[in-house]
């Protein structure tokens, strides 16, 4: 398991030029890690992530495309990761912080988050994904009034909405988490791993075309933690899933 943290508890955590560049290194450090089944992000000290650094971005020099592209490298690598996704909330999390969340599998918060997409109050238009990941969670009309209006979110309020998967007092929040994690550890990675890239393929696909890629994935599982789990269950034992070839 890895835990990524952003860090930058002075500032809320918002990311500057340099904290992306550490956050693509720390999931491209994960990408190529096999050991790895499951990654936490969670934010330094009281908050998450207060989203980008809008004081860095004004000062840097190089267009703002390349910028913006620079940005969404790290927001779709992270949501393409092969591994479960926890995004582990407390305080705020707004903007490209929210959406960063919004891209991880599963997002637990405690009781005292608060979530805005926050780009309207500064006079910009979603990023991160926000556009793409919305709609699909809370449907169209939401998702604008969500983007339209900016407001501030309770974590309750997120929750009633889709958008957090558990809310839990901060005393319970670090067992919650772990809770989760404990349960991702122990299912079958090439299975979980190819469930993951069913779902996020899905919007563009045809229901024949999903049908097609299920297959594939199955067959992969014959071959893999499927024959682990037909032993286990004659035995009367408990899997220990490994991932790996078994053919």
């Amino acid at each position: 398991m890895a835990r990524i943290t952003l860090n930058r508890p002075d500032r809320m955590n918002a990311l500057d030029r340099e904290a992306w560049g550490l956050l693509h290194s720390a999931i491209s450090e994960v990408k190529s890690n096999p050991d790895i089944r499951v990654v936490v992000l969670r934010g330094a000290g009281a908050n998450f992530c207060a989203g980008a650094d809008v004081r860095a971005a004004s000062q840097r020099t190089e267009h703002p495309l390349q910028r913006m592209r620079t940005i969404s490298d790290v927001v779709r690598d992270l949501f393409e990761l092969p591994v479960p996704t926890i995004a582990a909330v407390d305080g705020v999390a707004v903007g490209a912080g929210w959406n960063l969340a919004l891209a991880c599998d599963f997002l637990i918060a405690t009781d005292r988050a608060r979530f805005s997409q926050i780009f309207a109050r500064r006079g910009l238009s979603a990023d991160c994904g926000g556009s793409w990941l919305l709609p699909r969670i809370v449907g169209m009309q939401k998702a604008k009034r969500l983007l339209y209006l900016a407001e501030m979110l309770s974590a309750s309020e997120a929750y009633a909405l889709g958008l957090v998967l558990k809310v839990c007092a901060a005393e319970a929040f670090a067992d919650e988490v772990e809770s989760l994690v404990g349960k991702l550890v122990v299912a079958p990675p090439a299975a979980i791993s190819q469930d993951k890239e069913l779902i996020n393929a899905t919007w563009g696909m045809s229901f024949s075309e999903q049908l097609l890629r299920e297959n594939a994935a199955q067959a992969v599982n014959f071959a893999t933690d499927g024959p682990i789990a037909r032993r286990a269950i004659a035995s009367g034992e408990q899997p220990v899933f490994e991932g790996k070839w078994q053919l």
